[in-house]
């Protein structure tokens, strides 16, 4: 049996794989030996399966792709010629194990999207939601994979009777692929993407299950994306972790994004005068060896030269609250190099 039949016929024979990996040749020795009744080792240090877990050797996963690519090729050619239903089921076949291989392959993705847009059964876009996720436990930071999950939301959307299900499951597995790819902007831009077919609750469902996430993931900048407001809870996390940029610019975000443009003018000032306090708080240096709080300085204080900036023209009692000479003394201080730079942006 050669090797794209082998893989296929593992693929095939468990519908409850929910991971595929790569394994490097000299790792099947040791998974051998860890194995117990239930494992399945197929071609020696070719393929290996566990817990419906199936693991590829790194030294296979050319000629597989090359083997891949030419069957699903051919498949597609003799569908698009003959047009016959019963070659639909190789095309998404070849294409199956193809796109695991090379999870960015368009037209793989989109031979798929032709067949079961064709058909029209849910149970097929439900059969596209598993198999892009299988794809994403191998490649999480796949553009394709990411893309054709949201095809298949859009195309459920009025027919499916359990779409808010679909939708928290989705939110469910961009948390699952953060904690093991790190800094996955496509994954937590999918997530903005779901709010917009969420209902309110679920909303803010998002924004507390993201709140706790980030608190705990404070060096992953992605999930700050996902979030457009909460000040004073950025504020708590500014002062628990000194000296982290991601912070500073997330307050550049949410400022500029807030609705302090049309507010009242008692509410900004008390937008400002809490913005100003949490310069005071921030701007300390210890005589100490560690540059961190010097660092928190800088950012608190170039994030309120930033606010000047941002609203100067339109509410002028911002002047009044703020003493540039302090600014530009602080800065001066913490940042000594850049003395220029603040002369130019403050006088």
């Amino acid at each position: 049996m050669d090797l794209l039949l082998q893989f296929q016929h593992i693929l095939e024979s468990d519908p409850l794989i929910d991971e595929v990996g790569f394994v490097h040749p000299t790792q099947f020795a040791t998974l051998t030996e860890d194995s117990t009744g239930d494992a399945a080792i197929s071609g020696g240090t070719t393929f290996w399966c566990r817990d419906h877990k199936p693991g590829v050797s790194t030294q296979a996963v050319l000629p597989l792709y090359n083997a891949a690519k030419r069957a699903f090729i051919a498949a597609m050619e003799e569908y698009k010629r003959l047009g016959d239903d019963g070659l639909e089921s190789e095309v998404m076949k070849h294409s199956k194990a193809l796109l695991l291989l090379s999870s960015d392959f368009g037209t793989a993705w989109n031979s798929r999207k032709l067949v079961v847009s064709k058909k029209q059964q849910l149970s097929m876009y439900m059969g596209e939601l598993l198999l892009s996720a299988l794809v994403l436990s191998c490649s999480p930071k796949s553009d394709q994979a990411w893309s054709h999950r949201r095809w298949v939301i859009k195309s459920i959307t009025g027919k499916c009777s359990a779409l808010q299900e679909i939708l928290g499951k989705e939110s469910e597995l961009v948390e699952k692929i953060a904690e093991r790819s790190k800094m996955n902007y496509r994954a937590w831009n999918h997530r903005c993407w779901l709010v917009s077919y969420m209902t309110r609750e679920q909303v803010l469902h998002e924004l507390k299950k993201s709140r706790n996430w980030a608190g705990l993931h404070v060096a992953d900048n992605c999930c700050f994306h996902y979030r457009r407001e909460e000040l004073d809870w950025n504020e708590m996390l500014i002062k628990c972790y000194i000296g982290r940029e991601q912070f500073a610019t997330n307050l550049h975000d949410v400022s500029s994004h807030s609705e302090l443009k049309i507010s009242t003018i008692n509410s900004f000032n008390s937008f400002i005068n809490n913005e100003l306090h949490l310069l005071n708080s921030c701007s300390t240096v210890p005589d100490n060896d560690f540059e961190d709080f010097q660092v928190q300085a800088t950012y608190s204080a170039t994030y309120i030269l930033w606010l000047t900036k941002q609203f100067s023209e339109v509410w002028f009692e911002f002047q009044e609250k703020l003493t540039r000479g302090n600014l530009k003394t602080m800065l001066s201080k913490v940042c000594p190099e850049r003395s220029f730079l603040w002369d130019s942006l403050i006088d």
